[in-house]
């Protein structure tokens, strides 16, 4: 394998480790939302902007989570035969069923940029009452997309490399 696809694999994958790791953080912050609009309840004044807030943290979480999640293979796969592959097969088939995926993100990446550029450009507000920017968070979901499609390539070179008998 080519020295600078082995380090592009390498440079993903620390990127996406600590961005990862760093989000499963952001449940911590998911928690004080929660427990403050609790709080606010009990005492009578209910806060306008923790339901909301919580849903952003979540978004937030499971987006930039994602490429760790694909690192760590937690996403969900149907195994009925994936399961008796050799790894050989396994890279085979990865190898050409990840550009299903690499679409799909692309397609979810370019309709991201999209939405984004247009609540920058006309200061997109939520409709609730309180009314946050809806900017930060399309461009949190914009990362967190583009971080799963370098994932997905480091995928295919790590297959194309197992296909060739090579190991990282």
């Amino acid at each position: 394998m080519p020295q600078a696809a082995m380090v592009f694999v390498r440079i993903v994958e620390a990127v996406n480790l600590r961005i990862g790791r760093m989000a499963m953080y952001l449940l911590f912050v998911l928690a004080g939302v929660l427990l403050w609009s609790i709080i606010g309840k009990a005492l009578g004044r209910p806060p306008l902007w923790t339901q909301e807030m919580a849903q952003f943290t979540m978004v937030a979480y499971f987006m930039l989570g994602g490429a760790y999640s694909l690192q760590l293979g937690a996403n969900v796969r149907m195994d009925l035969l994936y399961g008796r592959w050799s790894n050989r097969q396994r890279a085979a088939v990865d190898a050409v069923t990840v550009f299903a995926m690499i679409f799909f993100l692309g397609v979810v990446l370019y309709g991201g940029i999209d939405s984004t550029i247009y609540a920058l450009e006309i200061g997109e507000r939520s409709r609730t009452v309180w009314r946050p920017y809806m900017a930060p968070i399309k461009i949190i979901i914009c990362v967190g997309v583009f971080l799963m499609i370098l994932q997905s390539i480091a995928f295919v070179i790590r297959d194309i490399a197992r296909l060739r008998g090579e190991e990282f």
